[in-house]
Parts: C-alpha cells; sequence; structure tokens
C-alpha cells in the first residue's frame, strides 16, 4: 500500500489533535482528543484491510518521512514494514497496544443548530494570524442580531487586544466562546453550525473532512 499525499496531510493534522490514532478497517481515519473535546472524521483513498493502533503518530509519520515513495505491508495488525522506492531501504514499525489508545468509541449525532455561517480560507487564516500575533486565548464566535462575527480575545481580560472578522448574518444574539488551542482544523472553506448544546460542527468544503469542537461552558444563547 501507498499513502497518498492527501493522506499523509490528514494524518499529521490529526497528530495536533492525538498523537495516537487507532485506524480500523475501511476508508475512514477518526480520531479525539484526550479530553473529548475535539472529534475528527475523515474519507480516504486507501482502503485499510487491518486494524492497528500507533501510540506515537508523529514519529510514525516521520519514519515514513525518511522513505521516497515508500511502500507499506502490514503484517497482520501486529507491524507494518515500509519499503522505499530503491528497495534497499526498509523499515519495521511495531503497532501499539489498543489499551493504550484514546480513540473514538462511536460516531457523535450533532444536535439541531441554533446558527450557521461559512467562513471562507482566508478569513480562517487571518483569524488564525490574530490569535498567534497578540498571544489569545480564546475565540468567540458572536451575534449582535444583525452581524455574526469571530473574534480572537481573552475573555477574562476586559481590556484584552482583539481581532475580529465578519463571518455573516443572523437576527439572533449569542456568544459562543471557543479555546484557542482546541481550533485544530487544516486552515480552509468551512460551513459552520453551532448546537445550543455547546458543540459545534465544521464542515471543510473542499476536502473530506470534519470536526466537531466542544464550546465553553460559559457560552451564551
Amino acid at each position: 500500500m501507498n499513502l497518498s499525499n492527501d493522506t499523509i496531510a490528514l494524518l499529521k493534522n490529526f497528530a495536533n489533535i492525538n498523537q495516537n490514532i487507532l485506524i480500523k478497517p475501511g476508508k475512514k481515519l477518526n480520531t479525539i482528543s484526550t479530553m473529548k473535546n475535539i472529534l475528527a472524521q475523515a474519507d480516504i483513498k486507501e482502503d485499510f484491510s487491518e486494524q492497528f493502533a500507533i501510540y506515537d503518530l508523529p514519529e510514525f509519520l516521520r519514519t515514513i518521512d525518511l522513505f521516497e515513495t515508500p511502500t507499506l505491508k502490514f503484517n497482520g495488525g501486529s507491524s507494518v514494514g515500509i519499503t522505499g522506492k530503491d528497495k534497499r531501504s526498509t523499515s519495521k514499525y511495531t503497532f501499539a497496544d489498543e489499551s493504550v489508545i484514546v480513540a473514538p468509541t462511536k460516531g457523535i449525532s450533532m444536535p439541531d443548530k441554533f446558527v450557521d455561517f461559512t467562513i471562507t480560507k482566508d478569513n480562517f487564516a487571518r483569524l488564525m494570524k490574530g490569535t498567534t500575533t497578540l498571544n489569545l486565548p480564546d475565540v468567540a464566535v458572536k451575534g449582535d442580531g444583525k452581524t455574526i462575527k469571530m473574534i480572537a480575545t481573552d475573555k477574562k481580560n476586559k481590556s484584552s487586544n482583539q481581532y475580529s472578522i465578519d463571518v455573516g448574518e443572523s437576527d439572533k444574539k449569542f456568544t459562543a466562546y471557543f479555546r484557542t488551542e482546541n481550533f485544530k482544523q487544516i486552515v480552509d472553506d468551512y460551513d459552520v453550525a453551532i448546537s445550543k448544546a455547546k458543540i459545534s460542527h465544521f464542515v471543510n468544503r473542499n476536502k473530506p473532512v470534519q470536526y466537531w469542537i466542544a464550546l465553553e461552558p460559559d457560552s451564551e444563547f
């Protein structure tokens, strides 16, 4: 089996959410953060025939990077052999015991949405740059009855610096808070839905990947 560049990019993104991963037979990847507040799911081109667990996903990806056009040969769920294009270099990578892996045990059914909007890749990138530039720990999605804004802020500091972007319109008033550290999505265009149950759903408009991210408890609707 050869892993496509798209699948490797998804695995690298998922490693930012959780360094563990349990890969099941089929053409899907999913992961959940250790705090259980971020869930991600993606469709991939490859069709895995075996179930296996990787304890240190960044290490596994670095191992793959050692090879030009690596080929993977699975050994009954216990390990994988990796061979380079020239057939001269090889690696055996041993899988982990599934009992030590934090992985999703079931899917999620998104509750009824309270509000939805679309954020473009450019706006998403600017928002994240704003959080980094101003060292802001929170992202607020705020509706004032007319406009929906995404705001990089520090909700515990009334004199905090802020950076905001208009992302939509709504007649509803609300404030949905996220921790900046929970924004692990690939920077891209997203359809976003937010529920009063304090869960959000980010669906990538260009790639087959989606994320469910918990809101902070002090969100108001």
